[in-house]
């Protein structure tokens, strides 16, 4: 108890710099441990003051310690302290799965917007079983050439009709990594589409 309780006053009087050269040259996990300790809250409430939403939130620390895990050979004392470093990726990171997000949300707007378009009255063509069939089978074949977690999320949200929160609880995932999935998903299959919009 003794020895621990020494270990941790220790541990808070190194500097930041300090534990930046243990992560980065001695590869000290117990460094970064402490560095979260100093600044996990304040890099949270930077992510969420973006993304205004905790599940993310948490995600995005997870990889902003990995990066920093990761990069801290890049910090250099020359361009300032290390939280102002760990603040910017932070940043960077938050506004990255808020462009996700946001790009996840206009594709299922447009995919929604195409189905209620579709004409009901129309030409044959709109409605000829031959290509219907086509394009069911070749969205099927799509689909199941996804990543085995992107196929299941859209899946689960597009078969089964599931919410973000219903799929993370049925998948056992955060609820940021399930809107990834579905984003990175349905990216994928308006790749595969593309090349038969002007065929019917």
């Amino acid at each position: 108890m003794i020895g621990s309780a020494l270990d941790q006053l220790e541990a808070a009087s190194v500097p930041d710099e300090a534990l930046m050269k243990d992560i980065s040259r001695r590869r000290h996990a117990a460094a970064l441990t402490e560095l979260y300790g100093r600044h996990g809250q304040r890099l949270k409430a930077m992510v969420d003051s973006v993304v205004h939403e905790e599940a993310e939130a948490d995600d995005v620390v997870q990889e902003i310690l990995l990066q920093i895990w990761k990069e801290a050979d890049h910090y250099s004392p020359r361009a300032g302290k290390p939280l102002g470093w760990m603040v910017t990726i932070a940043r960077r990171r938050a506004i990255d799965r808020l462009r996700r997000r946001q790009a996840y949300s206009r594709a299922r707007d447009r995919y929604g917007k195409q189905l209620r378009e579709q004409p009901r009255n129309g030409g044959r063509e709109a409605y000829d079983p031959f290509i219907l069939s086509d394009l069911h089978r070749f969205l099927e074949k799509s689909i199941r050439a996804l990543p085995r977690f992107q196929r299941e999320a859209v899946e689960l949200a597009f078969f089964k009709g599931l919410t973000h929160s219903e799929i993370a609880a049925e998948t056992h995932a955060p609820l940021g990594t399930v809107k990834t999935r579905l984003e990175l998903g349905l990216q994928k299959l308006t790749q595969a589409i593309r090349p038969l919009r002007h065929k019917v």
